[in-house]
């Protein structure tokens, strides 16, 4: 049973709009691999590990930045997809069937603000 992650690939992106929508650390972290990797984007700075990426999303949240999914395309292979949107991420299936962001680089500019 899947307790977190996406039933999909494609799931996965509108997933992390809701958590950022509704700013919910938890959820957000919980969409994403244990040692996983978030860029942002320009000039800001790359973190690893759920922890540091609910503290970064709080510090974006602090600056009434909100993330805009706009899944385009999703190539996969087994376990693992490359999901092309608001950015380029790997994503992967774990054993419980979940599909969790492993690396996510969000383009410049899809750190909306905050209406």
């Amino acid at each position: 049973m899947i307790k977190s992650g996406a039933r999909t690939p494609e799931e996965l992106e509108s997933l992390l709009e809701d958590a950022f929508i509704v700013r919910d650390t938890t959820a957000l972290g919980l969409l994403f691999e244990d040692g996983a990797v978030l860029d942002p984007g320009r000039a800001l700075w790359e973190v690893r590990g759920r922890a540091d990426i609910e503290r970064a999303a709080t510090a974006m949240w602090d600056h009434e930045r909100t993330y805009l999914a706009e899944p385009r395309r999703v190539l996969q292979a087994g376990d693992t997809a490359l999901s092309l949107g608001g950015g380029i991420n790997v994503v992967r299936r774990g054993p419980d069937g979940a599909w969790r962001f492993a690396i996510a680089l969000i383009e410049p500019g899809r750190l909306e603000a905050m209406k």
